[in-house]
């Protein structure tokens, strides 16, 4: 857990010194927390109640002058995964960030050459605890561009991963599992990923890690330990093209270990020189009982609760 200072009853935000980072941005808003960093523009933290939803590395606890950081917590990224040009830089590079409201701030990306792209983050804690994240990409290039957005949060693992399911689709499975040496494999079945209750279930590390959905639900939800659910919505074009090789709205990795990344991903953008476009996430923290042994989620009563919170 990240070591928070007080939280206040006022919403509030201001720069601090955290994990190696002078220019840290702490938000505050009744019980949630979240804490930004210039080092690849991210959230370290999101809490509420002193619960915590991302997996952050003991290593940016402490970074160690001169060596790469981890990169772990809450990551963001744009795509195409598989044919867009290597981008340190936006990754993981240094951005400026400035206080923009009362828990509100933004960070700001290098213009980055090799794409041809500046980000934009922009994050406030809303007064019912949720975060929102804005990410803007900004074409800086002379020559027209595609893009998408990624989100590549980091929770911690050990969970359980539910993607409701809605819309028709392309996959007999209703995911698609990626194999070794980036095939995609949309027929697998795999005994810790079942269909019920209208969602796909991940209760745990599958054969592969790296799973692929077309769902057009706009949320996902993850319950951890601790009966902490996790819940991302996110907006989905069922008209649009989505321009990942198997056409998803959303991915999930989960390897065996300390973590889970939960990916929300945004419709193709195609930006003429100096247009942007933007894609917002929005993060909530809910208490929901983590199932005993033996039991199993109640998942139109999970519904239910999500689908009111998300009202």
């Amino acid at each position: 857990m990240v070591a928070s200072s007080a939280l206040s009853a006022e919403p509030a935000a201001k720069v601090i010194s955290s994990h190696g980072d002078a220019n840290a941005i702490e938000l505050v808003r009744g019980e949630s927390r979240a804490l930004l960093t210039t080092f690849g523009g991210r959230a370290l933290e999101f809490s509420r109640a002193g619960k915590q939803a991302l997996w952050l590395d003991d290593k940016e606890q402490q970074p160690e002058a001169g060596k790469p950081r981890p990169m772990s917590a809450g990551r963001f990224d744009i795509g195409p995964e598989l044919t867009i040009a290597p981008h340190p830089q936006l990754w993981s590079g240094p951005w400026s960030g400035k206080v923009s409201g009362e828990s509100a701030a933004q960070l700001i990306s290098v213009k980055d050459e090799a794409t041809g792209m500046q980000l934009t983050r922009d994050f406030e804690l809303k007064a019912g605890g949720s975060l929102l994240i804005r990410q803007t990409m900004t074409n800086i290039s002379s020559q027209p561009r595609e893009v998408c957005h990624w989100g590549r949060s980091f929770s911690p693992g050990g969970g359980i991963c539910l993607v409701p399911l809605q819309g028709q689709s392309r996959f007999p499975s209703k995911y698609a599992m990626y194999e070794d040496s980036a095939i995609i494999n949309v027929r697998n079945q795999d005994e810790k990923i079942r269909e019920r209750d209208g969602f796909l279930e991940i209760l745990g590390p599958p054969r592969k890690p790296k799973l692929g959905f077309d769902s057009y639900a706009g949320w996902l939800a993850y319950l951890l330990p601790g009966d902490v659910l996790f819940v991302k919505r996110f907006p989905t074009f069922p008209d649009r093209v989505y321009s990942e090789a198997a056409g998803l709205t959303l991915s999930v990795w989960y390897p065996a270990g300390a973590r889970i990344e939960l990916e929300p991903i945004g419709p193709r953008e195609r930006l003429q020189p100096g247009e942007s476009a933007a894609f917002t996430e929005e993060w909530f923290l809910l208490s929901h009982p983590f199932p005993a042994a033996g039991e199993q989620i109640d998942l139109p009563k999970l519904r239910q609760q999500v689908l009111k919170h998300l009202e």
